[in-house]
């Protein structure tokens, strides 16, 4: 007597061909937010909390205003050692990098990779109509690539 199957018919899911596939697909949507009035010294605690090594800084209208990261942290902890000083409870916006580069949600991942390789940067923020939608880090390029190997390259 034959097996009856009680599961049902397999939803088809939806593959994003490599040639398609855009940053807006691997980006990172939960993000950690931090404020230009936040203490450096809770900048720091949110690092160690959630794991990350930088963030975007936004306003109270939630306009992309800068990015923090533990660059921009050693430079707090340099300076005190410089001037034998505590390290300081500055704000964000003393530390922060105000001029962000970014990338749109629709770039492909083979540009943003691209991207990547001309420059120093470990993340960038992901816009779509003049909003932060996300973030796409390097390593979101990376597990890509290894997702992208599995469907369409030869090992």
């Amino acid at each position: 007597m034959p097996i009856k199957s009680f599961q049902g018919e397999r939803a088809l899911k939806k593959k994003a061909t490599p040639s398609k596939l855009t940053v807006s697909d691997i980006m990172t949507r939960q993000l950690v937010i931090f404020k230009p009035d936040q203490s450096i010294h809770e900048v720091m605690r949110a690092f160690i909390k959630h794991r990350i090594s930088g963030g975007p800084v936004v306003n109270e209208t939630g306009e992309l205003v800068g990015v923090i990261s533990e660059a921009d942290c050693m430079k707090e902890i340099s300076e005190s050692r410089y001037f034998n000083m505590p390290i300081l409870d500055k704000s964000v916006a003393h530390f922060m990098t105000k001029t962000v580069d970014t990338i749109p949600a629709s770039t492909s991942v083979f540009d943003a990779a691209a991207l990547f390789s001309r420059s120093s940067r470990r993340r960038y923020p992901v816009m779509e109509n003049n909003r932060l939608v996300g973030q796409v880090s390097r390593k979101d390029i990376v597990i890509a690539a290894l997702e992208m190997k599995s469907q369409t390259w030869r090992a």
